[in-house]
């Protein structure tokens, strides 16, 4: 009876194999953002549970929330190199949803690969890049693939500002 037990052998190789071809899949569906800071107004502070669900359904679990304690937050917004087309076009309209809206674009070099952050207080205006609303438009296009997303943003972060004077 080798024969039987050969087989036995075959389909518990096979059946590993195909469990490792599982969790490789796994691991590229892995979420594409690794982490979103997100400042919002103290109007929104007992909300937290609710955000924090609807940025999970736009595929961003691992978000963090502050909260501004008077007036409205920056309207900026900042991306990471990697971030995916989609879960970037997410995180802007979360941002015009909740921040009322994007005139900054912060640069990509400034922030890890698959970071996200939203209304971050932590940039002077020697690194903002204000935005019109057509720019914006277009960077919300959906016919945009991740790569030209990416160029547009890095063309639209890459024209150095004027101070505005704060600093």
């Amino acid at each position: 009876m080798v024969f039987p037990r050969y087989l036995h052998m075959m389909i518990a190789v096979y059946a590993g194999v195909m469990v490792a071809h599982a969790v490789a899949a796994e691991v590229v569906s892995a979420p594409m953002v690794s982490r979103v800071e997100v400042v919002l107004a103290s109007q929104y502070k007992n909300q937290v549970a609710a955000l924090t669900d609807e940025f999970a359904q736009a595929g961003m679990p691992n978000v963090h929330f502050q909260f501004f304690r008077q007036g409205q937050p920056p309207q900026n917004i900042g991306l990471g190199r990697d971030v995916p087309a989609d879960k970037a076009r997410e995180a802007i309209r979360l941002a015009l949803k909740y921040n009322h809206a994007v005139s900054i674009l912060l640069p990509e070099r400034l922030f890890p690969p698959r970071f996200v952050t939203i209304a971050s207080s932590n940039f002077d205006d020697t690194v903002e890049c204000p935005i019109l609303n057509d720019d914006l438009a277009h960077l919300l296009d959906t016919s945009l693939t991740t790569e030209q997303f990416h160029e547009l943003y890095q063309r639209l972060t890459s024209v150095p500002s004027k101070s505005a004077g704060r600093y």
